[in-house]
Order: structure tokens, then sequence, then C-alpha cells
């Protein structure tokens, strides 16, 4: 059985899982779904405050009606995904901790859920979010 796995840049979309003896019809993902699970995934590591979007993305989302998902940037290489991830950790966590915990999580969730391979994730620290309790002391 011969699976074909392919990216299709000029449609942003992954094809995927296409058996060429037995084939019914293809099957089409968006790179912006691949980006929700990243983003959903990365939102339930523990010490992660959130994500951020880059200046670039920030204009994007400024300039155009439909928003991207906000912190990920998806880049498709012949079937292969490669992600940025664009976070904020909470004061008191690892960094190289939080962001190993981001990769392997992200990593086997968007494996499992879309079949597609992931090659990279990069991993971009933004900023530190203190919280309330830490800012609170500091004033004091």
């Amino acid at each position: 059985m011969d699976v074909e796995k392919t990216a299709q840049v000029d449609k942003q979309e992954i094809t995927y899982g296409t058996d060429k003896e037995n084939s019914i019809g293809e099957i089409n993902i968006s790179p912006e779904v691949v980006s929700a699970i990243a983003c959903n995934i990365v939102g339930e590591v523990e010490g992660v405050a959130g994500m951020n979007a880059g200046i670039a993305e920030g204009l994007v989302q400024a300039f155009n009606r439909k928003t991207p998902t906000k912190g990920v940037k998806i880049e498709l290489d012949n079937g292969v995904v490669i992600l940025d991830l664009h976070v904020i950790i909470k004061y008191g966590y690892r960094i190289p901790d939080v962001s190993w915990s981001i990769q392997e999580s992200v990593k086997k969730g968007v494996e499992q859920t879309t079949g597609l391979k992931v090659r990279e994730i990069n991993i971009h620290i933004q900023g530190i979010d203190f919280g309330k309790d830490v800012k609170e002391k500091e004033d004091k």
C-alpha cells in the first residue's frame, strides 16, 4: 500500500493518507488546524502562562479578518511539520524544563491527532509572567 504524504503550501493545506490503490478521496488538514492543536496543548503544560503573537503576527491580526492562532508559526516541508511557538512562562518555573515539556507534549499530540510527522518544535520565550502575588509583594 503506497501512502502519500505531501504538503500543498500553495493551497495552504496538508494532503495526507491518500492510498493510491484503494483511494476514495483525500484528507486535507489546514495549517490552522495544526496550529490550534499545538496552541491547545501548550496551554495545558504546567508553567506556561500563555502564548504571545510576534510583531508580524500582530499586524496580520490587525489587518486580517481571519485571526491566526496566536503565538504559533507553522511551516510545511514535504509533509513534515515545523512549529515555532512563542510562549510566556510563569515566574518560578525552570525555562528549559517547561520548554522540553512543551516540545514533547506538542510533538506527541500533533502526531497522534493528525498522523503527520513533526520534525522541529522551536520554542521562543517571549516573557515571564510574574502574576499578581509577586507584583503585590514587590509593591509593599
